[in-house]
């Protein structure tokens, strides 16, 4: 989807629908809003007849459509209710443009408007950017594996495919220019988390290791980015038993993929040395459990289980397209888990890239294990001077946050409040959960260093501290989106399945390190 802000005012509206953002202002709304009397006029005074009549509340989430003449172009006309203009906060106003993105499904419309409401009753600048984010979002859908006739209806479905939504102000803001460049960055980053979603809902056929590796070349050449891949003999040399034992019981060999995103410009140094970040992405295309066997009902949703690794994929891309001032490396470790003769077996003790050893105590524990080598992979080879890794780890966590919130742990108190900030600031909930040296002590084994499992005690934790172990002295934090990254939820922004949580939280921390 395109967005675009119009500075022609409502008489030169082109679209054949148009979105009213309408606030509460007592019970009911009877008036036209201010400025949008040509809007009445265009509609043949309906606007007002429908106002008029009491039945639109304008409570958040209502819905009014006014059909306009014909012979002036403009059919249709929505009504969103925002209710008191008080109460509308970002993730309102994100939702609206949820709302505004489902549009383009109902109507089969090519082209839409909408009113920016005027800035004395919302900042039209904040707004914008957040109706745009919003409207990508909402306008996404997963059909490309239906049949033509089951597909959503479009006039034109290559155009649809790139729909234009018309950001019209009933009075413009001085700094147009400066917005305009503001709302075409909110929305790409939105379409990047579509490509995120696009990869975590493709199915376990269609995205293998070495698929994903060839998609994760594409959209580097596409945007401008570096990729290198580590096949089995280049990760044997580097001595990466830990991803290599996850991926042997598998006809689909892992891959170790590693995006470097170099800044045009140059990047930000930090005490004279060129500054580094690190963003690690958990890529299990499929997770059978291996010998320790998922249940039925277990094992749908497992195509997901790359969420971590399509948000790393995603947020290198915004990076790039953005061109953020600062080197930045996606290292996404790529595996499917499955049963077969090959595989890994309970009781094995493996040799992970850092050269401590781990006991494998339930081969359904694979994340951290891929998760081990990367980490060490980042610190050796790039040195970053903070690392996030982003993963569905835990079991735990999607009991304990359901799909409402990401767990964040990590050894540096500081870089997990950037996080938290960063994710304040994208409506994407970051929770802190303890990291403690007893959760360490528990994934000590007998027999090895480790041990990948230590129960159901403190899940999310004691992965944590297994993950810790492999990030030396580098300031890290650890996501689990393992209730986050998929729902069956659907909402005014997502129709359930991959979310790409994580695009939009990387991407801002990414900018915001690069600013400060």
């Amino acid at each position: 989807m395109r967005v675009q802000l119009e500075s022609g005012g409502i008489d030169q509206i082109r679209a054949e629908t148009v979105i009213v953002p309408t606030l509460r202002r007592g019970d009911t709304p009877r008036d036209v809003p201010q400025g949008l009397a040509p809007l009445d006029r265009l509609l043949s005074g309906r606007l007002a007849d429908a106002l008029a009549s009491g039945d639109f509340k304008a409570n958040a989430g209502d819905r009014l459509v006014i059909y306009g003449p014909r012979k002036g172009g403009l059919v249709r006309c929505v009504l969103l209710g925002l209710g008191e203009a008080e109460s509308v906060e970002d993730h309102g106003l994100r939702e609206l443009g949820g709302h505004v993105g489902r549009e383009f499904k109902r109507s089969a419309s090519d082209r839409i408007a909408l009113i920016i409401p005027p800035a004395s009753e919302i900042a039209a600048e904040r707004s914008a950017c957040l109706i745009a984010e919003g409207a990508v979002l909402g306008a996404y859908r997963f059909d490309r594996y239906l049949s033509k006739s089951k597909q959503a209806p479009t006039k034109n479905k290559k155009e649809s495919a790139t729909g234009r939504l018309d950001l019209v102000y009933v009075r413009a803001p001085r700094s147009l220019a400066t917005l305009r460049r503001k709302v075409a960055e909110a929305a790409e980053i939105a379409r990047c988390q579509a490509v995120a979603r696009d990869l975590s809902n493709e199915p376990p056929n269609v995205i293998y290791p070495e698929s994903l590796a060839r998609e994760a070349r594409r959209i580097a050449r596409e945007v401008g980015l570096t990729c290198r891949v580590l096949d089995v003999p280049a990760m044997t040399r580097e001595g990466m038993g830990a991803i290599l034992a996850v991926g042997q019981g598998s006809a689909h060999p892992p891959r170790m993929i590693i995006l470097e995103h170099h800044p045009r410009g140059g990047s930000k140094t930090r005490r004279g040395k060129r500054e580094t970040l690190a963003l690690i992405g958990k890529g299990v295309t499929f997770d059978s459990g291996g010998l320790s066997l998922k249940t039925a009902t277990g094992m749908p949703d497992m195509k997901h289980d790359m969420s971590g690794a399509a948000a790393v994929i995603g947020a290198m891309r915004a990076i790039a397209l953005l061109d953020v001032p600062i080197h930045v490396v996606g290292i996404v470790a790529a595996a499917e888990n499955m049963p077969s003769g090959t595989a890994y077996r309970p009781s094995d003790i493996i040799k992970s890239g850092s050269g401590q050893t781990i006991e494998i105590v339930n081969t359904d524990a694979e994340g951290r294990l891929v998760l081990a080598d990367a980490l060490h992979h980042a610190v050796e080879r790039y040195a970053p001077s903070a690392m996030i890794d982003i993963a569905t780890l835990t079991g735990a966590a999607m009991m304990a946050f359901g799909p409402w919130a990401t767990a964040g742990l990590g050894n540096d108190e500081g870089l997990l409040a950037e996080v938290r900030a960063a994710a304040d600031a994208t409506g994407e909930t970051v929770w802190p959960m303890p990291l403690l040296d007893a959760h360490e002590k528990t994934m000590r084994s007998k027999v090895a260093d480790w041990k990948n499992s230590a129960g159901r005690d403190a899940g999310i934790s004691t992965a944590a501290a297994f993950l810790r172990g492999f990030v030396a002295k580098t300031p890290w934090v650890h996501l689990d989106i393992a209730g986050s990254g998929m729902t069956s939820n659907q909402t005014p922004l997502h129709i359930g399945g991959g979310t790409g949580v994580g695009v939009r939280l990387l991407t801002q921390w990414v900018r915001s390190r690069a600013r400060a």
